[in-house]
């Protein structure tokens, strides 16, 4: 039964509406609440039991005049709440405005969007060869073929305005439909059979949900420059300041061009001719490729008779007989944050080794400056990079910043005038992050280890430089032996101790671990001093570590990535099973 309130309502407001009280039950209905509710005879029920909708949400909404929205039977509805006595604010009228058509025709405005996508061949001058032959043109006809056939699947416009370059234009609904399928179209183009002995694969830059498509196509355009910093075979979809990654499954294919390293070089020549001073620095606690890399930029440095400093603090046990070495032959200038910040002016030049993360550098003050910067890294680009940077050179399939700055290096002095131990120290960076050559090691690499070699780098100082204590031998050891193994060829280990050295530790047991039969990836997890846990993965190449490590903030390369985080080590290894099993 009505009370005549409730009936001189509905006369003026003809919508389904229910009164509720303070304790959030039901005490009468319109006759048009049938719209909204199946079923007769809900006074007394509680509203929240009726609409997922407490009390507290309905008052607060008439307070703050908004509206809630509620779905029900495949409808959606618009809530407008009002209190029965302003003066006393506790019954509510609630009233229940259909909105289902506009709310259709809100996501068919939303979903009909454009959005824009730049889809890059990778490797295109590797694949080409600079000759046209029948099998390459046929190999270039079918990546031709393939995507314009995913264009059509998505009903979009595809133009090619460079031989290695598509614009793609379709709707946002579809781009959602591929970001749940994880973009197909990377496999398709992958298993392209052909007579390189490397995948055919593509980068790809979404731009969505911009403004107006100027900004969508700035966006893609930041995408696929991301996209291609993290070594390509991936698509990455930018939305404001969002960012989605898909793909990424194949190694980054060595260039087989040294023209960048030469037009690097010449840049960098000039950058030198006109700073004051110089100032170069890698990563927190650096490891023998950041220092390697350092000395060699210092040289290049040097014979332009700059005032060239390297910025370095704290350092492992790892990298002791390298840097006693260095601090010990008076050439390099080795300097405190606190003494770089005192000592830099606006016509220095900060020059940043084996990492593009300011946060990681050893001294991120250096980067607020205005500076010109200079960034040289052979990691894949994350989210995080130094903005704006003067030159920069980042080469994800190197095997090592060391290796790029020894190709650097034969552009800009002669092979004489590289110290021994500078060669030396630029061969040990090599060594670190090809594990000795096992891994991430291209043509390239080999040709830049045989110009040190003939600099004058002795391999037998080169391995007494990594030499090390029997307590760092033991803590490894143990590490190895206390290992988890999976079924499916993963491997889990915690290094114990709180050292600086843990991370070294890490390193080389998943390395070791790694050559166990049957091993696909390696996890070993340690503590280092500063009570920060550390994690160094490693990967045959069945899984991209570098996308599990950015999980945890990290980054590096399919083949062998790593990270720091506050969780504990055991916190980490149930989060890398979680992961792993997805």
């Amino acid at each position: 039964m009505f009370s005549e309130n409730l009936k001189q309502m509905e006369s003026m407001i003809p919508l389904p509406m229910v009164k509720i009280n303070i304790e959030g039950k039901i005490c009468e209905a319109s006759s048009l609440i049938g719209n909204v509710f199946l079923y007769d005879n809900i006074e007394g029920a509680d509203i929240f039991a009726m609409t997922r909708i407490k009390y507290s949400q309905l008052k607060e909404a008439i307070l703050e005049n908004k509206d809630v929205y509620f779905e029900r039977n495949e409808k959606v509805f618009r809530i407008k709440a009002s209190f029965v006595d302003e003066k006393l604010q506790e019954d509510i009228y609630v009233f229940f405005i259909d909105e289902t058509q506009l709310s259709d025709l809100r996501k068919k405005y939303d979903n009909d969007k454009a959005c824009i996508a730049i889809v890059n061949i990778d490797n295109y001058d590797e694949l080409n060869n600079g000759s046209f032959t029948d099998s390459n043109m046929e190999m270039i006809s079918k990546i031709d073929k393939a995507v314009r056939s995913w264009g059509e699947s998505i009903e979009a416009s595809v133009t090619r305005h460079k031989e290695n370059l598509y614009c793609v234009v379709f709707s946002k609904g579809k781009c959602l439909i591929e970001m749940e399928n994880k973009f197909p179209i990377l496999d398709k183009i992958r298993d392209i059979e052909s007579d390189t002995d490397f995948p055919i694969t593509l980068s790809i830059g979404v731009g969505i949900n911009g403004e107006n498509p100027e900004e969508n196509d700035n966006s893609a355009q930041q995408a696929l420059d991301l996209a291609l910093g993290r070594g390509g075979d991936q698509v990455v979809v930018k939305d404001g300041d969002n960012l989605y990654y898909f793909g990424g499954k194949a190694q980054a294919v060595e260039k087989s061009n040294k023209g960048k390293s030469r037009i690097i070089a010449h840049a960098l020549r000039e950058l030198l001719k006109t700073s004051s001073k110089v100032f170069i620095m890698g990563h927190r606690n650096p490891d023998m490729d950041a220092f390697g890399a350092a000395m060699g930029i210092c040289r290049a440095a040097m014979k332009f008779n700059k005032d060239t400093h390297i910025v370095l603090e704290d350092y492992s046990d790892a990298l002791e007989s390298l840097y006693t070495e260095a601090k010990n032959s008076e050439n390099y200038s080795i300097i405190s944050k606190k003494r770089a910040l005192e000592t830099i002016d606006e016509m220095s030049l900060v020059i940043v080794v084996d990492t593009h993360k300011p946060s990681i550098t050893e001294c991120p003050e250096l980067l607020d400056f205005d500076n010109r910067i200079v960034v040289i890294d052979h990691h894949r680009k994350g989210e995080e990079y130094i903005e704006n940077p003067t030159l920069v050179y980042t080469e994800p399939y190197a095997s090592s910043t060391s290796e790029l700055v020894t190709e650097i290096l034969q552009y800009l002095i002669d092979r004489k005038e590289i110290t021994k131990l500078e060669a030396e120290g630029l061969l040990a960076g090599i060594f670190v992050d090809t594990n000795k050559f096992t891994s991430q090691s291209g043509v390239r690499t080999f040709e830049a280890a045989a110009w040190l070699r003939r600099a004058g780098a002795d391999l037998s100082n080169v391995k007494k430089l990594f030499q090390v204590d029997k307590q760092l031998f033991m803590d490894r050891i143990y590490g190895i032996s206390n290992a988890e193994f999976t079924e499916n060829g993963i491997a889990y280990t915690i290094c114990k101790g709180n050292n600086p050295n843990n991370q070294m530790i890490c390193s080389i047991v998943a390395d070791e671990l790694l050559t166990i039969r049957g091993m696909k990836v390696a996890f070993a997890i340690g503590t280092n001093h500063r009570g920060k846990t550390v994690i160094s993965a490693r990967s045959m190449g069945d899984r991209n570590v570098q996308v599990i490590m950015e999980k945890f903030g990290g980054g590096g390369h399919l083949h062998a990535a790593g990270a720091q985080t506050d969780m504990t080590p055991l916190e980490v290894i149930t989060k890398l099973k979680e992961l792993m099993e997805d």
